[in-house]
């Protein structure tokens, strides 16, 4: 391979003092006289042209009147000749009266080649330059192809990439181009700092931002590589943070990068000015608009007098009375917050101001990006159309809906002057990103086995929007198979619309002694009620059955005379005998369930993967006897409530309840009762609390209860001593429930045989610690609880560990 002994580097400014001398030249030799004067162009001999046309050369030399050139002309034409990129040289002479463009014409690339990469593909990389086979040779574009290759490569976190253009003559004046790459390392962030923070420590502000630092797991994630942008985003996120949680007055006054040698990687200094923190010392709402009454939008307000200011509160209330406004028919009514502050009681005074804004209106959306997502997809994020009052709070929930959606990488609304003074064009600019995802998981419990599953998903199913996943699992004690389609916006209306079909078998364990086979559909309606507020409505159709092995069904009634007495097999307790209830589902066969129920969600999570403050509240109710075999009611509720406490400890109380009422007059099948076990007290295993069987030579198997309660305390503590990107965090918790209240059958007439069962309300308690890792695996959790009170016929587990992941 022969490099070119011109260097690259240096050919801009060689082209460009060439085309200064040249024109000089033309302007000496052809001296504005009167033969210089009389050239024409029908008189211009061309030389050195092999590929470009003698007339396409003579086409630039413009005559003036009277088809005459002048020296003027001819310098235009040099310089417009050396524009066109096709010509490595240039030169205009005045020979026998005569003009004569000789030209040396630039090489033509033959091929482009990339060596060394590896990280990224070569069609990557040629769909970046602009260097093309078949295309004219230019050392300044080979240069700036260069330096575009390396930018790529910088952008993926290596920053000590290095590529050398290497050309390669050719015959018939060709060239071969090969970029010759040396990939390099990733450069990832090796420190984050924070100067300035007080009330909240860096372990808990790296929660916060998307950077972080690198560590031996960190090939399984992209977060440690630097990346300019991102660390600028990051500083909005510590300041939106820190607004959120009563400092008004901070400012994240620098993020600060720092490459070090030694450690290969980048020091980033993050330096917070916090301010102090303010508390809400009054909430007042004024209106300059005479027919619309200020207090009226105050049941909107998301703030409240005594807490701490937070301004996404204020910025959420905002957006509540901007819509509250226009749907009374204010469409130009603009909501401003003010807020003047108190430095010695350190108290905010908010006031909503209700102000007659300008008259504009939307003249046009234009969508720019979308190559895949459909126009209406994206239209029906704004609650604004062409004609409509233009609103800034409404575009402005419009882009945090677009960003939401997570079809798109950037997400940007600009607006520009229409067509008059009072007219609007509302721009969005968007990038998409790929949707879809296909995953194999794999977990372990010490109830399930081991559980794998393959996945396809798509988010943004043919550009409509619409949610699709496919899904089959198998495993140690289980397998099925799911499909799933959401539509989230029902006949154009914000309802979402989904649909499951499913199957799965649950087999016999060391929990269980029969197996449960269940199959069916489900389509639910969802509706967001309030940002913190959801409420979603179902109907489930499934048909469910139980299988035995024949050692545990087998004790049949021999006796001559059924109405005497009970007289099974001789010896068939032996080897275990499944408990009546079980015997009497198999003998019934399969169970039609119909049911319709709804969901009630509150969130004010501040993180729904990670939460460290805010409450979630679920309350479920399903009614089932539309149809079918079976009939009940059931209530549940669950509440999860997160404090952060001190030195980045979180607190949670976990309470749960739940009844289940019989409608009618036939029992409740045991599959329906609720069944308990570590998710109610820790420290007991799958199915083992409330009432069981305990009748001789039977499996005892739990029978489940129609009443269950729970209380958790738990304190969540990192452990300081590592990294933080490690995410072990340690647990230390109390635990107390019971189940109780069987209704199931007690004795089945076919056989005259009665069940002995163990039925209290005894309170079960445990103490315990967990350890929780919030690894590149997924979320794994293990615990270790000893049971403190419990009934006799519970069953203990004290160690249990579960998790799983996609990858």
């Amino acid at each position: 391979m022969n490099a070119s002994p011109r260097q690259p580097g240096r050919s801009k400014s060689v082209s460009l003092s060439r085309l200064r001398t040249t024109s000089l030249a033309a302007l000496l030799l052809l001296p504005l006289s009167a033969p210089a004067a009389a050239q024409t162009a029908s008189s211009i001999v061309v030389e050195g042209n092999r590929r470009v046309e003698a007339d396409t050369i003579r086409s630039y030399f413009k005559p003036g009147p009277g088809g005459r050139l002048d020296s003027g002309r001819i310098d235009d034409a040099l310089k417009a000749l050396y524009e066109t990129g096709l010509f490595q040289d240039v030169k205009i002479n005045n020979v026998g009266g005569r003009i004569v463009v000789a030209v040396v014409e630039n090489q033509v690339i033959g091929r482009v080649a990339f060596e060394g990469n590896k990280k990224i593909k070569d069609d990557q990389l040629s769909a970046e330059i602009q260097s093309k086979p078949r295309g004219t040779f230019s050392r300044p574009m080979v240069q700036a192809d260069a330096q575009r290759i390396a930018e790529i490569y910088r952008r993926s976190g290596r920053y000590d990439v290095r590529v050398v253009p290497q050309v390669i003559e050719q015959p018939n004046n060709r060239v071969d181009l090969v970029f010759e790459v040396t990939e390099g390392s990733k450069t990832g962030v090796k420190t984050i700092n924070f100067v300035g923070n007080n009330a909240y420590s860096s372990y808990r502000l790296k929660d916060v931002i998307k950077t972080h630092e690198s560590n031996l797991l960190s090939f399984l994630a992209s977060g440690d590589i630097y990346d300019p942008d991102r660390v600028e985003a990051d500083r909005d996120l510590i300041r939106r943070f820190y607004l959120k949680n009563g400092y008004a007055d901070v400012q994240v006054v620098a993020a600060l990068t720092e490459y070090d040698p030694q450690g290969k990687g980048f020091i980033v200094t993050f330096q917070i000015d916090e301010g102090q923190q303010y508390r809400v010392g009054s909430v007042s709402f004024h209106s300059s608009i005479r027919s619309l009454e200020g207090n009226s939008l105050a049941s909107l307000s998301r703030v409240s007098v005594g807490s701490l200011y937070n301004a996404e509160a204020v910025e959420k209330s905002v957006e509540e009375m901007q819509i509250e406004t226009s749907r009374r028919g204010f469409a130009f009514a603009m909501v401003r917050p003010s807020g003047e502050r108190n430095f010695e009681n350190r108290t905010v005074a908010i006031v909503f101001n209700v102000d007659e804004g300008p008259r504009n209106y939307i003249e046009r959306i234009n969508i720019r990006g979308n190559t895949r997502t459909r126009d209406y997809v994206i239209r029906r994020e704004f609650d604004l159309s062409e004609g409509d009052a233009y609103n800034r709070a409404l575009v402005d929930r419009a882009e945090r809906r677009l960003k939401n959606l997570d079809y798109f990488k950037t997400v940007k609304i600009s607006t520009e002057p229409g067509s008059s003074s009072d007219r609007v064009v509302v721009d969005v600019d968007l990038e998409e990103k790929s949707t879809g995802e296909f995953s194999v998981s794999g977990g372990y419990s010490t109830s399930d086995g081991f559980l794998g599953e393959v996945s396809v998903s798509e988010r943004n199913l043919l550009g409509r929007g619409l949610y699709a996943k496919a899904a089959v699992s198998y495993g140690q004690y289980s397998r099925g198979v799911s499909l799933s389609v959401v539509e989230p916006y029902l006949l154009g209306y914000r309802v979402a619309l989904g649909t499951d079909l499913f199957y799965n078998k649950q087999d016999q364990n060391s929990y269980r002694s029969y197996s449960v086979e269940s199959y069916g559909f489900n389509t639910r309606l969802g509706f967001a009620l309030r940002e913190d507020l959801t409420l979603q409505l179902r109907y489930s159709l499934s048909a469910q059955k139980i299988g035995l092995t024949s050692a545990y069904d087998n004790c049949n009634n021999n006796a001559a005379n059924t109405s005497l007495a009970y007289n099974p097999t001789p010896g068939c307790y032996d080897d275990g005998e499944a408990s009546l209830p079980v015997r009497i589902e198999l003998d019934k066969g399969r169970a039609i369930t119909s049911a319709v129920g709804y969901t009630l969600t509150f969130n004010t999570l501040d993180n729904n993967k990670n939460p460290t403050s805010g409450l979630l509240v679920d309350f479920r109710q399903d009614f089932a006897g539309v149809g079918g075999d079976v009939s009940y009611l059931k209530s549940t509720g669950d509440v999860k409530y997160f404090q952060p406490l001190v030195a980045d400890i979180v607190g949670l109380i976990h309470l749960q309840g739940g009844i289940l009422n019989k409608l009618g007059s036939d029992d409740l099948r045991m599959l329906d009762h609720f069944q308990m076990g570590p998710q109610l007290v820790r420290g007991f295993a799958s199915n083992g609390i409330g009432p069981r069987d305990i009748t001789s030579g039977t499996t005892n198997d739990a029978l489940g209860g129609t009443k269950y309660w729970g209380a958790s305390a738990e304190l969540q503590m990192p452990f300081w001593f590592l990294p933080k990107e490690v995410g072990l965090k340690g647990a230390v918790y109390a635990d107390a429930g019971s189940l109780w209240g069987y209704e199931g059958p007690t004795s089945w007439a076919k056989t005259l045989e009665t069940m002995t069962y163990s039925d209290d309300n005894t309170v079960r308690s445990s103490v315990g610690v967990g350890l929780i890792w919030a690894s590149p695996f997924g979320p794994l959790r293990f615990d270790y609880a000893v049971p403190v009170t419990k009934s006799s016929h519970d069953v203990v587990q004290q160690f249990r560990f579960g998790g799983g992941t996609s990858f």
